[in-house]
């Protein structure tokens, strides 16, 4: 089968974004940055490490819980396309693609990710692996060309990993409209969420022991100096989660260990820090069932499935737009 690819994000569309988040993160107060530019190469290597730690159980917890529940998902769904939101290297999504292929209705894979090369690799090894599958990649932005997803076929759209509790809640509800503006009724949804489990058990997963996910959120400003040829003294910058139970969810930040003044010499912008000062980085909102239901429900879908595993840290919905 051959292989499309559209490409809607480039280069210079990625440095636009870049520049306006950091002009208006870095002048905002208090200060915050996107948790997305942390994904450079350096960064998404990162992550993959994070993904291997002991603290960090997310991920092995979704991909045990796909591997129960993917048969279940396949034959309610009966879609004969995947749309994947952030598909990375697509790794966990073999799972349901093998039980979609079970159930005889898979034609065609839709993979969506931000970076073109991450893309071209992964459709490379999916071509070869899965050599009878029609794929058709989309680099894009989540956040801005679902109305661009590609309308052929009986689509459900996953969005695995968490990823949406990045979204503060107005960009959340934004999100789920457009998805739903974007499939035709009967067209399916699977969200992957993160549950509210014990701080105990949350925190450390997102300040590991060895330090992993410190580098990681440090990695945002070694993107802002070599995209916008900064001067973070990127050691000064202490790594710190924190559970915020108003809100249910955890917040990453970097912390000044002393006074400092940065320099932006690509947006001609100078910052100051104070010591002790936080810088937001990355939120990530836990949930619980009912508050899913309501939150999908308010945006146009219906839940017709709903799984998670033994120790409810992870949930995965399937929900039918109406």
């Amino acid at each position: 089968m051959t292989a499309l690819l559209d490409i809607h994000l480039t280069d210079a569309d990625a440095d636009v974004a870049l520049r306006a988040d950091a002009l208006a993160g870095l002048t905002a107060q208090p200060k915050n940055l996107p948790p997305k530019w942390f994904y450079d190469a350096r960064g998404s290597a990162l992550f993959e490490q994070i993904t291997q730690l002991p603290e960090y159980f997310p991920t092995r917890t979704e991909r045990a819980l796909l591997e129960h529940a993917a048969d279940a998902i396949a034959i309610t769904s009966g879609a004969d396309t995947i749309v994947e939101l952030g598909s990375g290297s697509s790794a966990k999504t073999r799972l349901l693609l093998d039980a979609f292929g079970r159930a005889e209705s898979l034609r065609r894979y839709v993979p969506q990710d931000v970076s073109e090369p991450a893309l071209r690799e992964a459709m490379s090894a999916l071509q070869a692996d899965y050599p009878g599958l029609e794929l058709h990649g989309v680099v894009g932005d989540f956040t801005a060309h679902l109305d661009r997803l590609p309308p052929e076929g009986h689509r459900m759209v996953a969005f695995l990993g968490g990823t949406i509790g990045n979204l503060l809640p107005p960009e959340r509800a934004e999100f789920l409209r457009a998805l739903r503006a974007a499939l035709r009724p009967g067209e399916q949804f699977l969200l992957g969420t993160g549950l509210v489990v014990d701080p105990s058990l949350l925190v450390p997963a997102y300040d590991d022991a060895a330090g992993v996910t410190a580098e990681f959120n440090r990695n945002v400003l070694h993107v802002l100096n070599r995209e916008l040829d900064a001067d973070f003294d990127v050691d000064a910058f202490h790594h710190k989660a924190v559970w915020a139970a108003e809100n249910e969810w955890i917040e990453m930040r970097l912390v000044a260990q002393r006074a400092m003044t940065v320099t932006l010499a690509g947006l001609d912008l100078t910052v100051e820090f104070a010591a002790g000062e936080e810088m937001c980085t990355e939120v990530s909102a836990k949930f619980r069932l009912p508050g899913i239901g309501a939150m999908l429900g308010e945006a146009g879908f219906s839940v017709v499935g709903s799984w998670t595993d033994p120790d409810e840290r992870m949930a995965l919905t399937l929900a039918t737009a109406v």
